[in-house]
């Protein structure tokens, strides 16, 4: 298993309570979900990966359990990942689907 499922079940049961329309697909060893084609939220391993837009990322990597997104040993721009203590709350979970959802809609 390259990411976690159930943490993928728990977005696409929260993608639901969203108007608006959202599509997966797999991407940086996990699986993502895009709206109009722009990454919101996914996940990797057992992280959870969100964009975040850049006048909101100082604030964001503050918080308890983010860290910025890397796999080559440098940042990702406007990428966090969140550990799993990070949204453990289906409420958590909701804010960072929001942040997401912000974001994408941020670059259309």
């Amino acid at each position: 298993m390259a990411y976690n499922e159930e943490t993928a079940r728990r977005i696409q049961h929260l993608l639901e309570l969203f108007p608006e329309d959202f599509t997966e697909k797999k991407m940086f060893g996990g699986i993502a979900f895009l709206y109009l084609g722009k990454m919101t939220v996914g996940v990797v391993k057992d992280e959870l990966m969100v964009r975040v837009i850049g006048e909101k990322m100082e604030h964001v990597l503050s918080q308890n359990f983010v860290r910025p997104m890397d796999f080559t040993g440098k940042p990702m721009k406007e990428f966090v990942f969140v550990s799993s203590n990070g949204f453990a709350t289906e409420e958590q979970m909701h804010q960072w689907i929001e942040l997401g959802l912000e974001h994408a809609k941020s670059k259309l």
